[in-house]
């Protein structure tokens, strides 16, 4: 069962991973800037209340977040069991014996971190580090990746091609034949990649920011 304040406190997260204030994230999903002002959140009793149904639907769809997604910030804000999934910072992750030719984790160089259980035993880590992808990941920010995940349109996506580059993008669209990627920075032109130029896409799931 979630808790009034796991809900309160991932729709601050989701505010952030967006680069956003609370008042920024209502007022881009088209709701009133005080809707998820703290003193909204009290009833007159004091007692605190639901986030509506409605204002959750819309920040979903004006930030493009899947609703497994949420519910990953929400259930991050609780006591979870936690699992020991692998780390690699991302600069490194372009490295020739650390995936399998299906993106799984394999190899040595990987390091270990706790976190809340997925449900993806394939699922691994990557440490940002540098600029390259702000403004949505910070350095020292990291992304959980789950290559068990279907990745579709609009959604983050950790993409490695054959020739051992690795990128992070925003799915735009992808048919038989191609898959075209948009940056997270303006000054980042659009990639298209043949699918036979693909060696693996993997959704990211989360991020600690």
């Amino acid at each position: 069962m979630f808790s009034h304040k796991q809900m309160w406190d991932a729709i601050d997260a989701l505010a952030a991973r967006n680069g956003l204030s609370t008042s920024g994230l209502a007022k881009r999903a088209g709701l009133d800037a005080t809707t998820f002002n703290k003193s909204k959140r009290l009833s007159s009793a004091g007692h605190m209340r639901w986030p509506t149904t409605e204002s959750l639907s819309r920040i979903l769809d004006a930030t493009r977040t899947p609703f497994h997604d949420f519910v990953l910030l929400v259930n991050s804000r609780a006591e979870r069991p936690t699992e020991s999934i692998p780390l690699v910072g991302f600069a490194k992750a372009g490295d020739n014996g650390l995936f399998d030719e299906g993106g799984i984790p394999t190899g040595t160089g990987w390091e270990q971190i706790a976190f809340p259980k997925v449900n993806d035993p394939a699922a691994f880590a990557l440490e940002i580090s540098g600029d390259s992808l702000l403004p949505v990941y910070r350095d020292g920010d990291t992304i959980i990746v789950s290559p068990g995940s279907q990745a579709r349109r609009g959604d983050r996506v950790v993409v490695k091609t054959k020739a051992g580059e690795i990128m992070a993008r925003v799915l735009t669209r992808q048919t038989a034949r191609t898959i075209e990627l948009n940056g997270f920075r303006p000054d980042y032109p659009p990639v298209s990649l043949g699918v036979g130029d693909l060696a693996w896409m993997a959704r990211i799931v989360w991020a600690s920011q």
